[in-house]
């Protein structure tokens, strides 16, 4: 264990206030006095500490662009790390969204020692942990850490788990590991008795490791709280990740380590396949381009090395593209009830919809488990989502979270950290498509995960896609307990439920699209990404296209519909129900699966402050999809818009 029982911190402390002119002040130098009355921006976001095109690069050079992407444009490159600080301070929620590990990462590299929020977003947090970033949501420490106060150790161990705060001590996850294996530290034996469980808490347990040394896995029962590892069966990186947890895997179990169980280990090219046709010409001037593709050749080049299934590009009639976008493909191809599904991406929770423990983890924890096989988890509280009733016409799963999301219990950040389990009639009354809806999104409320208890519905979805006996599929299924404790409980009726929209910079902007103020005009409609291209999606899309063109209508002049499929079972899918040939003859342009403008990375990407865009896709942070405004909305209203030129539900088509 680290010798050192207190951090002193000699550099200065940033405020990230929401007076810009006070933040561009302590840029050029100025250092200001703490006032907890003064406002600190809230729901900073991984895209804004290090955005899409900063993560081209993954290596020291991460620190010169720390906060490029904020909002309001006070930061510069070079900002961060020419200012001398050691501690930042920000209101609620930092580091929501993306779990790329890059955004730490910069903020370590430009010499921050501390992080400082009212309430730290769960991934983020891991991440920090992981590489040595400390965090706190002690606001009281920045007049202490101002008046030159060694500050203890055990301040930033406070309230965390013993893996977690073993990690902290050591100084980051290699080095836990590495005295892990030497058995000079060990996790805690879980030793909580039988109890009613959660359908995750089920699954946790079951996959608890008991002795990495011997391979043993599963516990009688664990509870909220409770530090452990679990064993994954899935793991999968994409090739924004693949390349830096690559080099983090070799750096720490040297150049000739090896996956362990390379069967189980996935990786994807589906992000950046389509940058070339939109990098902006500020970004090949600076020399990204070949940096960008470089990143897909390096995490062909560890598929090859490691013997692991890579799913690549193709080209089609459609045009170039990848076979699939992670998340459609792992539930298409991979997960299975029950079953732990590790994957470099804050969306991995789409494959709850199978009802499978999936989340998602930065660089260093992938990297880790490549060795190990393993994930440390601190067994999260769940909340009960119970829905009953049926959604009405042209309501889709898309509005029960933008609904969910607009609640104060998320909006206040006390949905972090914890699982969402979606349960009753109205769930399993909603097609597989639209649970992956709910499952995908739970992200967006902080949370750890989102599951749904596996059905017949799952079992022959599964069955028949893959060809394997439903009998075993339906073994799988995991049951929560009866008498299973919550942390809190919702209970919608989706009758109630009409369009929703999020309002540009966050998806708990949510508000009833009857409720806009004024007409919405747009600029893009963007129908795609993991959330919005399934092929229920595919459906609603066609519907409200097909009805348009009955009346003679078609895509709206000086609007862009862009339709992109999730994978290319999807888009075959499209193909057989006639739904092509309506997509082409209403006026839409169709592109292959990618992530795509979700990451500014592909077609539908804004390219001006001044651009609207209504898009299917499942997060809206400031810059996640170029510089313009992002409305979030359903399929359906995404079709009608594009239709009506400004943001309107299905029934105005």
């Amino acid at each position: 264990m680290s010798t050192a029982a207190t951090v002193r911190f000699d550099g200065r402390i940033l405020q990230l206030t929401e007076d810009a002119d006070l933040l561009r002040a302590q840029l050029a130098g100025e250092d200001l006095a703490w006032d907890a009355s003064r406002k600190l921006i809230d729901n900073i976001s991984t895209d804004e500490l290090t955005p899409g095109w900063v993560c081209y690069y993954y290596d020291e050079t991460l620190a010169e662009y720390c906060l490029v992407g904020l909002r309001g444009n006070a930061v510069a490159r070079n900002d961060i790390k020419r200012g001398g600080f050691s501690v930042i301070v920000s209101g609620r929620s930092k580091g929501c969204g993306s779990s790329r590990e890059t955004a730490p990462y910069s903020e370590l590299k430009s010499g921050v020692r501390l992080v400082i929020a009212q309430n730290i977003e769960k991934i983020y947090g891991q991440n920090a942990q992981n590489i040595g970033l400390l965090t706190s949501t002690d606001l009281g420490l920045v007049d202490r850490i101002a008046r030159g106060e060694d500050i203890p150790l055990d301040e930033f161990t406070r309230g965390l788990d013993p893996i977690s705060a073993d990690i902290v001590r050591l100084g980051g996850l290699f080095e836990y590991s590495k005295a892990r294996l030497r058995g000079a530290v060990a996790p805690p034996e879980v030793t909580t008795p039988a109890r009613p469980m959660t359908l995750c808490e089920k699954i946790i347990a079951a996959h608890c490791v008991v002795d990495a040394r011997t391979d043993a896995v599963g516990v009688k029962a664990v509870t909220p709280g409770d530090a452990l590892f679990v064993r994954a069966d899935v793991r999968f990186s994409h090739e924004y990740v693949t390349p830096m947890a690559d080099a983090l895997f070799r750096g720490a179990f040297g150049d000739d380590a090896k996956v362990t169980d390379p069967a189980s280990v996935y990786t994807f090219r589906d992000h950046l396949t389509f940058l070339d046709d939109v990098m902006p010409e500020q970004h090949v001037k600076m020399g990204l381009r070949p940096v960008a593709r470089r990143l897909a050749v390096v995490q062909e080049d560890f598929s090859r090395a490691q013997g692991v299934k890579h799913y690549g590009e193709v080209e089609n009639k459609v045009g170039k593209g990848s076979y699939a976008i992670c998340h459609n493909a792992v539930i298409e191809d991979i997960a299975l009830p029950g079953q732990v599904v590790a994957g470099t991406d804050s969306h991995t929770c789409m494959a709850g919809a199978l009802g499978c423990f999936a989340f998602g983890v930065g660089s260093t924890d992938m990297a880790n488990a490549w060795f190990t096989r393993d994930v440390r988890v601190r067994v999260p509280e769940s909340v009960k989502v119970h829905l009953r009733g049926a959604l009405g016409a042209g309501v889709s799963a898309k509005d029960v979270m933008l609904h969910l999301l607009s609640q104060p219990y998320f909006k206040e950040g006390k949905g972090i950290g914890k699982v969402l389990e979606f349960t009753g009639p109205g769930t399993l009354g909603l097609a597989l498509d639209e649970r992956a809806t709910l499952t995908n999104m739970s992200v967006e409320a902080g949370g750890f995960t989102g599951i749904i208890e596996a059905d017949e519905r799952v079992v022959q979805y599964i069955a028949e896609h893959r060809k394997v006996d439903a009998a075993t599929v339906r073994a799988r299924i995991v049951t929560a307990d009866e008498g299973a404790q919550y942390a809190h409980a919702f209970d919608i009726d989706l009758a109630t439920l009409a369009p929703m929209v999020a309002t540009p910079g966050d998806p708990r902007n949510g508000v009833a699209l009857s409720a806009l103020p004024a007409e919405v005009k747009i600029d893009i409609a963007y129908a795609g990404s993991c959330t919005g291209g399934k092929k229920a999606d595919m459906d609603m899309y066609a519907s409200v296209l097909a009805r348009a063109l009955e009346k003679g209508r078609t895509v709206a002049p000086g609007v862009k519909l862009i339709i992109q499929f999730g994978s290319q079972d999807i888009r075959e899918y499209a193909e057989r129900m006639g739904y092509v040939d309506v997509f082409h003859r209403a006026g839409a342009e169709l592109i292959n699966p990618s992530c795509g403008a979700c990451i500014r990375a592909g077609p539908g990407v804004s390219t001006g402050p001044e651009q609207v865009t209504v898009s299917a896709i499942n997060r809206n942070f400031p810059g996640r999809s170029g510089p313009g405004k992002v409305y979030l909305a359903s399929p359906y209203v995404v079709a009608a818009s594009a239709i009506a030129g400004h943001v309107v539900g299905p029934d105005a088509v």
